[in-house]
């Protein structure tokens, strides 16, 4: 029974990862990068010859490459092991292949983490952290989504395991000097700001006598030139010059400060909501976790140099949540060793067994508020919604729908709806060499689609249909009437921008705060089933369901409602030519 506990356990953690990747299976932009450069190493592979010019005409990002150069590490590692099996299954599924891979392998290294907590504190301390890991929802939601944070994420926690307390004493200097190797690439390559955690790891040791200086040094030093030798070749290949992209991270955050362009948080912020918010409701206990001399040094050599990190980096103006995740493995594990000790002696006295119901009580809570914001968090990808409608409308059979006969979608998609979830693994159903390419001349503007360096050329054949895409964000550009000419469908924040006759087809909405309705009110979110000219849009993707789900759930409770409030993000547009009556449109 004990072993079949521990299996559960231990499964919950990877499939409440992917359970999480396929409630929310699009992207934003801030992950932009890695998921798109893992797309074209899938789709275009790595050219031998005439390489610049190869890659500068497929590859994302030449057209759009972000604030600064990012590794390539990690989308070469993800593209590389999925490639078999997105050819097995199918390149529509690639995005959820690469992503649930990502959280697989961030998956096993906590599962690692968890075998040696219980190895050094006992099985009942690891099935505690096992149930504190799977109540706390952005590990769970973040573990598949390719950023640079979540890539370091495994070689941190798996540097945290080896600084779990060891059996055998004899192995902890060589168990140390892992850790460091590991935090040392993960630094080089995927994060710089993780050196200040590799420091404080490092001061922690010398000041307990964990390790020697030399012990920390020769490892450092061996790892951080293994992992120039893997970075700089391979990402001055992928950018076509030379390059170490953390490099170039670290100059553009510590050195201008550019960072704080993105925002700027106070400096106790990570300690007063980031930290609490990704530990959810246990970690109130932390503030208790070193007041028994039974766990006081337990918890002291988890705590401490994770929570110096967050300390020293706090000084850093632009704070954000996913900048610290690396430390909620060794916090959860202090909670845990706290929580063991009390619930094991809740049979002692009034004040344990009422200890423990709190510690049950806030655990619970965690677990619901954990839901909540997995429902709360996959309403906000309109993007990537309206994408999947559109298809769906433009092969439509349903003539009120779409134009039974076109051959070629021309689709124009705004800044919003690219950084609310549209991919380029969106964009493509199948591999590039089975797809055809659109160009078409535009003599009035005397420019050529497949010349635009923000259109996609490698169209997308559906059902007959063939697609190409467009993200032009120039503003000049997009008031000349001209350019609207040649789409055929816009994505669209607001439905007014496009220049020239358009309707709405449909509207994709996505989350705006909860909303409680009484019995008589209504709702804000649309319906599926009013058309145009009445004045309502019809509503696909989350909203729709949203409002079923409210609509079932008012016939039960006498109209009241305590839900998610929806609101118009996305308007799927459609050209109306010469000659053509505007069409109401129907679910």
């Amino acid at each position: 029974m004990g072993n079949a506990i521990d299996t559960l356990l231990s499964l919950s953690i990877p499939a409440l990862v992917l359970f999480h990747l396929a409630a929310a299976p699009y992207t934003k932009v801030e992950e932009s990068f890695n998921i798109q450069a893992t797309h074209d190493i899938l789709a275009y592979g790595t050219p031998t010859s005439n390489v610049y010019e190869r890659l500068s005409s497929h590859y994302d990002h030449f057209d759009f490459p972000g604030a600064v150069p990012r590794t390539f590490i990690g989308p070469v590692l993800l593209a590389g092991i999925s490639q078999p099996l997105v050819a097995a299954v199918g390149f529509q599924h690639a995005q959820l292949i690469v992503r649930a891979l990502l959280g697989l392998i961030n998956s096993a290294a906590l599962l690692i983490f968890k075998r040696n907590l219980e190895r050094a504190f006992g099985r009942s301390t690891a099935r505690w952290y096992a149930v504190l890991q799977a109540s706390q929802f952005h590990i769970l939601f973040y573990a598949s989504r390719p950023l640079p944070n979540m890539f370091a994420f495994p070689l941190t926690t798996l540097a945290f395991s080896q600084l779990v307390p060891h059996p055998d004493p004899r192995r902890q200097g060589v168990r140390f000097k892992v850790a460091i190797a590991l935090l040392t690439m993960a630094t080089a390559i995927f994060r710089s700001e993780l050196a200040i955690l590799m420091v404080t790891v490092s001061l922690y040791g010398l000041l307990h006598s964990h390790v020697t200086l030399t012990q920390i040094i020769k490892p450092f030093i061996l790892f951080f030139a293994l992992s120039l030798l893997i970075s700089v070749p391979i990402d001055s290949y992928f950018w076509q010059k030379p390059l170490w992209p953390e490099l170039w991270g670290f100059y553009y955050n510590a050195v201008q400060g550019s960072s704080s362009d993105w925002g700027v948080s106070p400096w106790h912020w990570y300690f007063t909501s980031a930290l609490p918010k990704i530990l959810g409701v246990p970690a109130l206990l932390l503030l208790f976790a070193g007041s028994n001399p039974e766990t006081s040094t337990q918890t002291r050599d988890m705590m401490l140099p994770s929570l110096l990190f967050v300390a020293i980096y706090s000084l850093q103006p632009h704070k954000e949540m996913r900048f610290v995740f690396y430390v909620a493995p060794p916090l959860t594990a202090a909670l845990a060793l706290r929580i063991n000790y009390v619930f094991s002696r809740r049979t002692k006295s009034t004040l344990l067994t009422n200890a423990s119901l709190a510690i049950v009580g806030t655990v619970l809570v965690s677990f619901a508020m954990s839901s909540a914001l997995l429902v709360v968090s996959s309403l906000n990808y309109p993007g990537g919604e309206a994408l999947a409608a559109l298809k769906d409308i433009v092969v439509a059979s349903d003539p009120s729908a779409a134009t039974p006969d076109i051959q070629t979608a021309v689709v124009h998609m705004d800044v919003l709806s690219c950084m609310t979830g549209i991919t380029l693994f969106g964009q493509h159903d199948s591999w590039p060499d089975t797809v055809k390419t659109f160009t078409s001349t535009d003599t009035e503007t005397n420019s050529q689609t497949h010349a635009n360096p923000n259109a996609d050329t490698n169209a997308l054949q559906r059902d007959g249909v063939s697609f190409t895409f467009d993200k032009t964000e120039d503003e000049a550009t997009l008031r000349n009437p001209l350019f609207w000419e040649k789409f055929d469908f816009v994505l669209a924040e607001d439905p007014a921008k496009p220049l020239g006759p358009w309707e709405t087809v449909a509207v994709v909405e996505g989350f705006a705060g909860i909303e409680i309705l009484k019995p008589g009110s209504e709702g804000v979110s649309g319906g599926g089933g009013d058309d145009i000219e009445s004045g309502k849009d019809r509503v696909l993707g989350r909203g729709a369901l949203v409002k079923r789900v409210r609509d079932t759930v008012r016939r039960f409770t006498g109209g009241w409602w305590v839900g998610p409030r929806m609101a118009p993000r996305i308007h799927i547009l459609r050209k109306i030519r010469d000659g053509e009556a505007r069409r109401a449109v129907t679910s």
